[in-house]
Formats: C-alpha cells, structure tokens, sequence
C-alpha cells in the first residue's frame, strides 16, 4: 500500500497557495504522461490492425511441421562483371576505324607500332617465336568474331603469350568468294594495345587466311617483348 507524500509545514497563506500550484503541476505533468503513454497504445494497435488487414489471418506453423530446405549456394562466379568486360569489349572494338593509315605498305599489310623495330615483323615472319596457341574464326558470325578474338587477345596476354595465329579464312565459301573477316580482323586487332605486330601467315601456317600476331607480355615493355628469344 503506497503511502501519501508527505506534505510541507504550512505557516501562511503564501505557502498554501505555493503548495496548490505544485500540486496542479504534478497533476498536468502526470495526465500529460498518461496521454502520452494512451496515443503509443493507439497507434501499436493500429499498425497492428493495419498489418492484419494487409496479409490476412497469419496462423504459426508449429515448430514439428516446418520444412527445411537446403538449397545449394550459387557459385562464386563473376558474371556480372564478365557481362560488363563483354559489353566494353563489343563497345571497344569498332568496325569504323580507320586502320590504313597504320598498316606496313608491303604486299601482306602488316602491322607494327612505332615502338617496335622493323626488325620484329621479319622475325615474326620466319617463325622466329613459336605459335603458343590459335584462334580460329571460321562460321562465326562478325559480332561473334569480334567477341572471340577480344577475348582471345585478353586471355593469351594474361596467360603470357607472345605468339598466337589468328585464322580468318581466305573467303572461298562466301559470297562473291571475298573474305568477309580479313579486313576486319586486321581492324580490330590494331585497336587492341596487347597486340605488338602482326603479319600474313607463311604458306604453311595458312597464308593468306590467317595472321601471325605477336603480343604484349604481361609486365613487360614493348622492346623486352620483341628482344627475348
């Protein structure tokens, strides 16, 4: 049982009237707390009932009857960003570019940038590196084509390629018997900084069919790239 406060010694009308006006204000401060106290009460119940209304009667499965299913985590592939890497490179790789200003005046066409000495294509022409591994274009379509050899291209500089061929088909089976991807192919790989050099294969590597490239090596400069044996 709580017991009343205690209430101070009154000794004069002023101390009545000092006592009344603390008690009117402990009694609005406590009404004020209950009001309070009822409107959070208020609003629980409503989103309570709103929550009821949204989703309907909501039953507890019991603990006994509840299903666990396994399911297998996805592997940890990066798709989205190969996506992305394919877009850029669809993007990247234009049919527009204007690659004859660039090209070696020789019967073949070849390629080489400023900082790779003449001396490079003679030696990618005689076999002087050894084919390291080969791409071959042959039914693809061009935006096939054109994915496959900038992935081609990424993929051996990364594995530390020096000399690859890239086959493009001497266009007997097209239409009007002209090769459809030759000058492509010349294209695109003058615009991938990978690529060092490139000349029409020899006779026995395919012709003109195909193309000798030599690459960049991964933390390497252009001029060790070309200098090693």
């Amino acid at each position: 049982m709580s017991r009343a406060p205690k209430l101070p010694a009154l000794h004069s009308l002023q101390d009545l009237k000092l006592l009344q006006r603390e008690l009117a204000l402990q009694r609005r401060l406590a009404e004020e707390a209950r009001e309070r106290a009822a409107a959070a009460a208020r609003l629980a119940e409503q989103e309570r009932r709103l929550f009821e209304l949204s989703v309907g009667p909501v039953t507890a499965l019991p603990q006994a009857q509840r299903a666990q299913h396994a399911l297998p985590r996805p592997q940890p592939l990066p798709l989205q960003r190969e996506a992305d890497e394919r877009q850029a490179l669809l993007q990247a790789l234009s049919d527009d570019f204007d690659v004859d200003s660039l090209l070696e005046t020789d019967e073949s066409l070849s390629f080489r940038r400023p900082e790779i000495p003449q001396e490079a294509l003679s030696k990618l022409r005689r076999g002087h590196w050894a084919l390291q591994a080969q791409l071959d274009l042959h039914g693809m379509r061009r935006d096939q084509a054109r994915e496959a050899l900038g992935d081609f291209v990424q993929e051996s500089a990364r594995r530390g390629l020096r000399c690859v061929r890239v086959v493009h088909g001497k266009g007997n089976g097209s239409p009007g018997r002209e090769p459809v991807l030759k000058a492509k192919v010349r294209r695109w790989l003058v615009q991938k900084q990978q690529v060092l050099a490139f000349v029409q294969a020899r006779a026995s590597d395919g012709g003109s069919g195909a193309l000798m490239v030599l690459l960049q090596q991964v933390q390497k400069s252009p001029a060790s790239a070309v200098r090693g044996d």
